[in-house]
């Protein structure tokens, strides 16, 4: 923004914070300051990429500010390229492939799966309502019933690994990490709102889950399925230990993964090969560092890997980092192990979750110093 105003001969200064953007325009003793609110949506790269193409050709000047203020209106007013039904799809080899990554098996992925699916109805249901704010919830609330469920007629079957693959997508593990970086880096206000928000999305994540194993519960017991009594927490329970699949499976989730990604990312269809090399050079880059400096700083070699690798992605392409970077990082982002600290929290494990907790700082500081040590070494285009 402030390389289209020098394009444009003009003063000005962007303060952003998550939820709105002060613009003050003119010299700073005749600043005149406007706050426009904004409210937190969903990723789209296809459109950040058209935006930044945008931009590009307003600043070398190869088109003017009101076709670009135009352009950005049609951009933004663009409908998305997925159908429903294709999002639906998304969802299913999201969670399904999750449940692989948290070690489920067959069983964990198929209910994840199916989870998935049911989440995706209720997204598209309650986006056409209007009332998308109560999602997290109604999630979990799905997840977590459904998981309940599927424990009490399919043995073994980890009930936990179902519901947290389940709502994978939603876990605020991104937000965490942005939230992190954006302190690092002193911004503040942002960061700290941020964590805030992300903070409420665990919490609303694990009230729709103890719910929903409640009412599952409820059901079953009315039914006659299970004895009377109260149960805590069903969902959150760790239950029995998943079937162990072969090792190739977690290859083949790794392929199928970024297909996903791209969909519900809202990426460009071209962008596929980008995303599943970052994701696989992600995956592979932790995996390392996990051998090397164990689980939780595991991270940090394969943000580094990633970071290098978006940054020179943007070098060569002149597109944004973004493309490629996120979607690698959701293989890396501590929303699981936010969310197991709090249930650990709510099941009254304070010890466990307290640690849980620390891990997910640890985590999340590992990615912040791993894209910090990326920029150094290959230096990014622009902040995209």
């Amino acid at each position: 923004m402030n390389n289209v105003l020098q394009r444009l001969g003009l003063e000005g200064t962007f303060f952003s914070i998550p939820t709105g953007v002060f613009a003050s325009f003119g010299s700073p003793e005749e600043h005149r300051t406007s706050l426009i609110r904004t409210e937190t949506t969903e990723t789209n790269l296809e459109k950040l990429s058209a935006l930044d193409e945008l931009a590009e050709e307003v600043i070398r000047g190869d088109l003017d500010a009101g076709t670009g203020t135009a352009r950005v209106g049609a951009i933004m007013a663009t409908p998305s390229r997925y159908p429903p039904m294709l999002v639906l799809v998304a969802m299913a080899l999201s969670s399904g492939t999750a449940a692989r990554f948290f070690g489920g098996g067959w069983r964990e992925i198929a209910v994840a799966a199916v989870i998935g699916v049911g989440i995706g109805a209720a997204d598209i249901a309650i986006r056409q309502s209007g009332v998308r704010r109560i999602l997290p919830i109604v999630a979990a609330l799905i997840a977590s019933a459904a998981a309940t469920t599927a424990g009490h007629y399919v043995h073994p079957f980890s009930i936990y690994v179902a519901t947290l693959a389940g709502v994978a997508i939603l876990l605020p593990g991104m937000q965490i990490t942005t939230a992190m970086t954006e302190l690092a880096t002193g911004n503040l206000v942002s960061g700290s709102a941020r964590l805030t928000g992300s903070a409420l999305v665990l919490l609303e994540l694990g009230f729709g889950v103890a719910v929903g194993g409640q009412i599952a519960h409820l059901v079953l017991m009315k039914l006659g399925l299970v004895g009377g009594g109260q149960i805590a927490l069903p969902a959150l329970e760790l239950g029995a230990t998943p079937m162990r699949l072969p090792e190739w499976t977690i290859y083949a989730a790794l392929i199928l993964a970024p297909m996903a990604f791209t969909v519900l990312l809202r990426a460009r269809p071209r962008d596929l090969g980008w995303i599943a090399a970052a994701s696989i050079l992600a995956f592979s880059g932790a995996r390392v560092g996990r051998y090397l400096m164990g689980p939780e700083l595991g991270a940090l070699v394969g943000t580094v890997a990633l970071g290098i690798g978006g940054n020179l992605f943007a070098r060569i392409t002149g597109r944004p980092s973004s493309v490629p970077i996120v979607p690698g990082l959701v293989i890396l982002v501590p929303g699981s192990i936010g969310f197991s600290s709090l249930s650990k929290f709510i099941a009254q494990d304070a010890l466990s979750g307290a640690q849980a907790g620390f891990s997910v700082v640890l985590v999340a500081m590992a990615l912040v110093t791993g894209l910090l040590i990326a920029n150094v070494i290959v230096p990014p285009r622009k902040s995209l």
